[in-house]
């Protein structure tokens, strides 16, 4: 080995091998069993072990588990060493392209020869390391926690470097406050480009263990909103990446019944009692009350071989996506806040919704109309992704003419039996969306040639990129708490919406079929005083709307012979005729007159009925 000092003589040239294999092997000599036990039966007919012991009382140890151990450390020793992932950075792309800012003192450099080099390193060091990087002069950067505090790394436009950066998340750890407060490192403001976050972790699906716990716990901070956690995240994890969530509780749950079912392929309900310790079943072969919570299961699972871990977090993972998806699709996904950037917000109309009697808080119902310009994937991208994953097929719609990149996804599970559900990801140029095999079979999805493919998505993202949208949401501010209870329950999302101009408003978003229900709960309005088109599309919506002129009645939404009708409820007899005269028809079901409003014209009759307007 090299010292700048005093360069050492070529004999004296060590190799020096700075892997964590001295660590395993401590371990497995203090913690490996050697112990002879003893088997004995207690009072109640229990069998127990205990440590045996010699005449003199000396530990007895067992040959067999002691040669297995040596044998153990044998193989461990003869391994290659293997590097740090920082010492192979730095071997791979070399100590002149790589800026570190660690906090250790001292560095192996290997130079040429193969001789190392012994580099000692200071807090000026890091220093000089962090400005390379932010002058261009290194291209990478590896920051740890102790190298990471108090500095900036974003592509700020007061530097030479303003490139994107690509931010790797490698070994978070567990802590989530370090985690996203090394991300914010990469992420402020007066930076000419946002980042580009990536975690990173191998094929090794129980590996997901630590990733799972960096999610949980940032879904349990209570001073980050979702808003807060997108400025340090960037959507870095789905809900479906929390596996101590109560969605993948659930999920469990369902596992434990499917295995003891023996429903499923990965594992066998004994062998997985005798390779992880953990009982599922009484005496009498019932399936216990209290299972295994999911962080004891997540851990014994970590001690499975390699192959079988994936096995069963492939069958797990369905499960949870299973919950996930049946939440996001019925509005029940509770995802905190999420930030809605757009280019352009205008307020349009303020309207109190309830003043509080003590402090004075007030809500509001605020009309926002957004523009956004919609933000393509490029052809290069999606050719990337075409050319790195081998189920990617070329797919186009023969009713539309759009054309989508399709490539396998994580399959759902049945949770009575355990039958796998094939799915498949389609991605558009704007958007992506999740399809089931069979229902992509009946589609009008087909397979399309490469060159033809890349013409059509090239047009496909040049329209989408030259149009900007422009649409009007209604969002319910200020002091919501009092109100929780009148806004819609199957749209749980909080919403922040954010233009370029700074402008920025919180609250959650409430769509027209919910504004009637919640002005009347309030007793904001009459609903007679409401727009008729409100009226009608909460009716269509499933929720029924009172009016109490020009007579009592009830506008909600019937269906017969399976087709949706807008029905008129407690139409008196003596106005049939009239109602049928501005275009309202009956039909007789059950011996019962019900009146019903067309639906194409529902809206021009409605407001006819209540202040009298002329019918187109």
């Amino acid at each position: 080995m090299e010292n700048r000092r005093k360069p050492a003589s070529l004999a004296a040239t060590l190799d020096i091998n700075c892997d964590c294999k001295e660590y395993v092997i401590d371990y497995l000599e203090r913690a490996f069993p050697t112990r002879q036990m003893r088997v004995f039966t207690d009072d109640t007919g229990t069998p127990r072990s205990v440590p045996m012991e010699d005449e003199d009382g000396n530990p007895v140890y067992n040959p067999e588990a002691e040669a297995a151990r040596d044998q153990l450390i044998e193989q461990l020793c003869a391994l290659p060493p293997i590097m740090s992932a920082l010492d192979g950075l730095l071997e791979h792309f070399g100590h002149d392209r790589v800026a570190e800012v660690t906090g250790r003192t001292k560095r192996l450099i290997s130079s040429g020869g193969g001789r190392q080099k012994l580099e000692t390193r200071s807090t000026r060091t890091s220093q000089a390391e962090a400005a390379a990087f932010m002058e261009g002069r290194k291209r990478m950067l590896v920051f740890s926690d102790a190298g990471g505090t108090g500095r900036s790394y974003h592509a700020s436009k007061d530097v030479v470097n303003q490139e994107q950066r690509v931010h790797l998340l490698l070994e978070p750890g567990w802590r989530a406050d370090r985690a996203i407060q090394g991300l914010g490192r990469t992420h402020r403001t007066h930076q000419a480009s946002t980042p580009l976050f990536r975690p990173v972790t191998t094929d090794c699906k129980g590996e997901l263990r630590f990733t799972s716990t960096i999610a949980r716990r940032l879904d349990s901070l209570g001073a980050l909103t979702r808003g807060q956690r997108q400025t340090g995240g960037q959507n870095l994890f789905d809900p479906a990446d929390n596996l101590e969530s109560e969605y993948a509780c659930a999920a469990l749950v369902s596992w434990f019944h499917l295995l003891v079912g023996g429903k499923l392929t990965s594992v066998s309900h004994a062998e997985f009692e005798s390779r992880t310790g953990l009982e599922l079943c009484d005496k009498d072969g019932v399936m216990k009350d209290e299972l295994p919570p999911i962080q004891r299961w997540l851990n014994r699972i970590l001690a499975l071989p390699i192959a079988l871990q994936n096995k069963i977090f492939d069958e797990f993972l369905s499960l949870v996506e299973t919950r996930v998806s049946a939440a996001r699709e019925a509005g029940r996904l509770d995802v905190g806040v999420e930030t809605i950037l757009v280019d352009r917000a205008t307020l349009i109309e303020d309207t109190l919704l309830r003043t509080d009697p003590v402090s004075g808080a007030t809500s509001h119902l605020l009309t926002i109309e957004i523009e956004h310009r919609r933000v393509p994937v490029s052809l290069e991208r999606i050719l990337h992704i075409a050319d790195n994953d081998a189920t990617a097929e070329f797919l186009i719609n023969t009713k539309s003419g759009k054309v989508a990149l399709q490539t396998k996804a994580r399959a759902l599970m049945e949770e009575k039996e355990g039958t796998p559900i094939p799915r498949v990801e389609l991605m558009r140029p704007t958007r992506r969306e999740y399809m089931r095999e069979h229902e992509l079979f009946e589609s009008a999805w087909t397979l399309l040639d490469r060159d033809v493919f890349s013409a059509k998505w090239r047009e496909e993202a040049e329209e989408a990129a030259s149009k900007i949208d422009t649409e009007t949401v209604r969002l319910a501010t200020g002091l919501l708490l009092p109100i929780w209870s009148a806004l819609p329950s199957d749209h749980l999302v909080v919403n922040r919406i954010a233009d370029k101009a700074g402008n920025s408003w919180l609250g959650r978003l409430v769509f027209d079929e919910h504004i009637v229900q919640l002005f009347t709960k309030l007793g904001i309005d009459r609903a007679e005083n409401l727009p008729p088109q409100d009226i009608v599309k909460s009716a269509f919506s499933g929720r029924a709307v009172d009016l109490s002129r020009p007579f009592p009645m009830t506008i909600r939404r019937a269906l017969v012979n399976g087709s949706p009708r807008i029905e008129l409820v407690g139409a008196p007899s003596q106005q049939l005729a009239w109602l049928k005269s501005i275009g309202c028809f009956t039909e007789v079901i059950q011996y019962r007159t019900r009146v019903f409003l067309p639906v194409p014209t529902a809206t021009a009759i409605l407001a006819h009925v209540l202040h009298g307007a002329p019918v187109p």
